[in-house]
């Protein structure tokens, strides 16, 4: 049986042929690379299927191939498309609370007989995301790469002048950065474009480590990038251009990339503008992505747009540049073949570029360059020799490079002619993929099985309801608690019902103080805020369960590591703590700290998250502990969907358990924090308060008697 491989490309536009590229800043070269990849493994006779897992859009607004569950890409390549959060089209940056919910069907789908993989790639932070939460609940090795990395970016744009609220607010970027933290804690193998990812990039990131990359540079389809043009497509870029340019025969500097900020396009127009040698010598084409109405766009890309369209009337640029509104997949290699034959440049003057795709490409039709000097186009450049980098938060710097680039046609043939050459020898798509699929088999296949596994259990219930000891059963109102045990004593109930109680105590505490409530024996506890499980009958916590959570943990380390943090905190007594689990007291209320002791632990390098609850209560865990993922842990013991799992939540803390597919009821009473949470799927907010909450959300699911 051959090699089946799962990619993971959730945002932006994906769909098997006419890729949208441009449309905005979630559709780009990363949606390309991952298609052509797929396509390309597809074609090797050792890979036996090829999946590409995406977002279902149901939105008037785009295309209704998006809406299509499954679509092929090509013999043993395919697209499927899940649906998680709303139906319409999301920009990325809000797809974050509705990550679980596809982490939980994928984990279902890959579980049916015949749908297993052999490893999950997981493309950009999002991806890694939900790639990092499967591979640890199925063992399934996990690769990564990023393409661009939250860090850099926020680095990036905290030098552009923009400061940490709107890099915050616009982008998410906290929430980037943690599940890339995530992601490189879980995964075997990090694919990379570029050395330079791996030294200056990856390696700001606590969980990474350098033996875990590996560079593969990317392909460039031949059959599309090739310099010979034909007089065809040449005398149709020339009426897309002609009504901009009032010598169209000038070489023309050309930049192709979406109308976003990190591309950096506006710097572009100014050092053009700004040099009476490139205004009399050349003509600027900008190809910014396709646009019908600049009011229906995002506001990033109305806003870079608006800065060219001023500094082309500031400079009195017209009839000098070309900003065309609509342009096919099609006409891209045709572009770089017209700008070459003008003897023209290719300009990347992006803040920073950890892929440079369009560079191969423009490299592969000829086309010398101009780029930043940043992460791929340097490599770029050490291989094929064909051009200049630049330093392009310098505008003097950047027009003193298009200036010299342009001066002198013998050495631009040559720039030409290595540029063809180098990408025929090391960035051909069977190139790549023999690399791929050789580093797979060597460091991927070799990796020792997670400890993922789970024992089968067969119980007589369908479902399952996890009650918290601690906040929903703590000071119960009596009459409630009465109708709770009657509801719960029922045979009916009872027959269909498994009931887990979840807890911060240890077993032994949480035990003593169940048997006030007079409550069923629950079929399973969840201790120590997730990091023991105990099954009725047994009476050790769950071996592989703590097998999993193991991995990376080092008690003696988090508690040296948050020793910097004691000004803020004290260790509570010994009996909260637990192997698993590290319990301090705050001295002050301070919302702030929990950054600052992920932070911390990071630093040295930890796989330990810090948990607040209850405002007062910090535990540090193992990362790839929680009460979540313990539910999740039995459901699979069980053989339980999600769907029929109902859980309460109603303190800080609580937030991980209002994620993915289970049942969630959150008492009226409940902590302010879960308010931002209310929008997520499958949450009801009930009109009562703890235990009464409890009552209400069984009847609300249904879950009454027999399914």
């Amino acid at each position: 049986m051959g090699i089946r491989l799962l990619h993971l490309h959730l945002h932006g536009l994906f769909r098997s042929s006419e890729l949208e590229l441009g449309r905005d800043a979630d559709t780009g070269g990363q949606t390309l690379y991952v298609l052509e990849l797929a396509r390309s493994l597809a074609l090797r006779p050792e890979v036996d299927q090829v999946d590409v897992v995406t977002r279902l859009i149901h939105d008037r607004r785009v295309s209704v191939d998006y809406s299509r569950p499954e679509e092929s890409i090509a013999p043993g390549a395919r697209i499927l498309r899940f649906p998680f959060g709303p139906k319409r089209y999301l920009r990325k940056e809000l797809l974050w609370p509705h990550l679980e919910e596809l982490a939980d069907q994928l984990v279902a789908h890959l579980s049916r007989p015949g749908q297993g993989v052999d490893w999950i790639h997981a493309h950009y932070a999002d991806a890694g995301l939900v790639g990092a939460l499967v591979s640890q609940r199925l063992g399934i090795p996990l690769v990564f790469t990023g393409h661009s990395l939250g860090r850099e970016k926020q680095r990036r744009l905290l030098a552009g002048g923009l400061d940490r609220s709107q890099i915050e607010q616009t982008y998410a970027i906290s929430r980037r950065i943690d599940a890339e933290e995530r992601a490189l804690t879980q995964a075997d193998l990090v694919i990379t474009s570029t050395s330079q990812e791996a030294e200056q990039q990856y390696s700001r990131y606590g969980h990474f480590r350098p033996q875990q990359a590996e560079v593969v540079p990317p392909g460039v389809d031949s059959t599309r990038f090739h310099p010979h043009g034909t007089a065809q497509e040449r005398s149709a870029l020339q009426s897309l251009l002609q009504p901009f340019l009032r010598d169209p025969n000038r070489p023309p500097l050309l930049a192709i990339s979406r109308a976003v900020r990190r591309k950096n396009i506006p710097a572009l127009v100014e050092a053009f503008g700004q040099s009476p040698v490139l205004r009399q010598r050349h003509n600027l084409v900008l190809v910014l992505g396709c646009r019908e109405d600049t009011r229906q766009l995002e506001k990033q890309q109305r806003d870079v747009l608006q800065q060219v369209f001023d500094l082309v009337d500031r400079f009195d640029l017209y009839g000098q540049v070309a900003y065309p509104k609509q342009h096919s997949r099609a006409q891209v290699p045709a572009l770089y073949r017209w700008a070459a034959s003008r003897g023209g440049l290719f300009v990347n003057p992006a803040l920073t570029e950890p892929f440079g795709l369009t560079l191969l490409e423009a490299a592969a039709c000829g086309l010398p360059m101009v780029a930043t000097d940043d992460g791929g186009p340097r490599d770029i450049q050490n291989r094929c020799d064909n051009g200049l980098l630049a330093d392009v938060t310098d505008p003097g710097a950047l027009q003193e490079a298009l200036e010299l680039a342009g001066s002198d046609h013998q050495r631009w043939r040559r720039w030409s002619d290595n540029g063809v050459e180098a990408i025929t020898r090391h960035f051909s798509w069977d190139a790549h993929v023999c690399q791929y699929l050789a580093l797979m088999q060597q460091r991927v296949q070799a990796a020792p099985l997670q400890a993922s596994s789970v024992i089968q259990r067969s119980p007589a219930f369908s479902r399952l309801l996890a009650l918290d000891l601690d906040s929903c059963l703590d000071l119960p109102e009596e009459e409630s608690l009465g109708d709770l045990r009657e509801r719960l004593h029922d045979q009916s109930f009872a027959a269909s019902t498994g009931l887990v109680i979840l807890t911060g105590r240890s077993l032994a505490q949480a035990r003593h103080r169940y048997s006030t409530l007079n409550l069923p024996n629950p079929q399973a506890w969840i201790c120590r805020a997730g990091t023991d499980i105990i099954h009725v009958e047994d009476s050790e916590p769950d071996q592989l369960w703590q097998q999993r959570i193991s991995k990376g943990w080092e008690r003696d380390a988090v508690l040296k590591a948050m020793d910097h943090l004691q000004e803020h905190i004290q260790l509570q007594k010994l009996e909260h703590q637990g192997p698993y689990k590290v319990s301090y007291l705050l001295r002050t209320s301070n919302q702030g700290l929990i950054g600052l002791a992920r932070q911390c632990l990071r630093r040295h390098g930890l796989q330990a998250e810090p948990q607040l609850r209850c405002h007062w209560f910090l535990d540090v865990l193992p990362q790839r502990a929680s009460r979540s993922e313990a539910i999740r842990f039995l459901a699979q013991c069980w053989k339980l969907p999600l769907e029929q799992v109902m859980v309460v939540a109603s303190q800080q803390g609580d937030g991980e358990l209002l994620e993915g597919l289970p049942a969630t009821v959150v008492p009226a009473d409940h902590d302010p924090c879960l308010l931002n949470l209310r929008s997520q799927q499958r949450i009801y907010v009930s009109k009562h308060s703890s235990v009464a909450a409890i009552l209400d959300g069984i009847n609300y699911y249904k879950f009454k008697g027999k399914i």
